[in-house]
């Protein structure tokens, strides 16, 4: 299985993740995850995610004046998408120790 098939199911929390930091725009949240180590991720599979939680009312669309360029879609958690960001971060820890558990296991 490959990093990027790996990255599929928690893409959604990384990008809550990313999101929770502050204020932030479609592409500048490509290059935040790049500055962890996300290399792989496009935009083609961040914006699908980002319509999805958008329906699901994680977070909150506003559109702004690009100080280069065309508006800009800016994203901000709402108070439903910080508590998903909680409850990933709860999943991740539990299934991030269990593999590790796993994996140092003998």
């Amino acid at each position: 299985m490959s990093s990027s098939q790996m990255l599929k199911g928690v893409l959604e929390g990384c990008l809550l993740a990313v999101i929770a930091k502050g204020e932030v725009y479609g592409y500048e949240m490509i290059e935040k995850l790049e500055a962890y180590g996300f290399t792989m991720i496009s935009e083609g599979s961040i914006y699908p995610v980002l319509l999805r939680m958008k329906k699901e009312m994680l977070v909150h669309v506003e559109t702004k004046a690009s100080p280069s360029g065309p508006k800009r879609k800016y994203y901000t958690l709402t108070a439903e998408g910080y508590s998903e960001l909680t409850q990933f971060e709860e999943r991740w820890l539990h299934l991030s120790n269990s593999v590790n558990e796993l994996l140092n296991k003998k």
